[in-house]
């Protein structure tokens, strides 16, 4: 009797690879980045962290306006300017989510969810922008302040049973619902 034709069954039942709704389903997922984080580890014998590339934009477009400023910064001295793989990361991240949203049926083109336009209003295009944008500058300066991102920190450093990281991937969900209770409250 072949082996593989039950296992292929399970896998088959389980639905692995999608959910009902179309998403990809989050245990292939999660196993694919444990798999990319190994792989990282392996090749590059560092973990995988996404805010690193933030400070290295932030000083190439410092050496495009103020060069000697910048090199003169002890951070810069010891973490050149370049694009790294950290960049390729992120870049590849975004191009993952694009593609995840368009294979699941969930790339609309619609700036405002529903949710937000419940909230805020269907004329909130320019407010929507706006928080997003000083969110993310939060969200990376406050990254770059704990030594590391969800990746950083809620991947790698959990991975590697690093206590602050578990600390920190707690802070991170804990963040997360406060943020959501104080803007959908209803």
């Amino acid at each position: 009797m072949n082996t593989l034709f039950p296992a292929l069954t399970l896998l088959a039942e389980l639905n692995i690879v999608r959910t009902d709704g179309g998403q990809w389903s989050p245990y292939l997922v999660g196993a694919c980045i444990g798999l990319l984080s190994v792989l990282t580890f392996y090749v590059s014998n560092k973990p995988i962290g996404a805010s690193t590339a933030y400070a290295r934009v932030a000083g190439m477009l410092g050496l495009a306006v103020a060069p000697r400023h910048t090199q003169s910064l002890k951070y810069f001295k010891d973490n050149p300017p370049k694009v790294g793989w950290e960049l390729m990361l992120v870049i590849a991240v975004i191009a993952g989510a694009f593609l995840a949203a368009w294979s699941g049926g969930e790339l609309t083109g619609q700036l405002l969810p529903t949710m937000w336009q419940n909230r805020f209003g269907i004329d909130s295009d320019a407010l929507r922008l706006v928080t997003a944008f000083i969110g993310g500058i939060f969200m990376a300066f406050g990254a770059r302040m704990a030594g590391g991102c969800t990746s950083g920190h809620g991947i790698s450093g959990t991975l590697q049973m690093a206590v602050g990281s578990w600390i920190s991937a707690i802070c991170f969900f804990v963040g997360g619902i406060a943020t959501a209770i104080v803007i959908y409250h209803t």
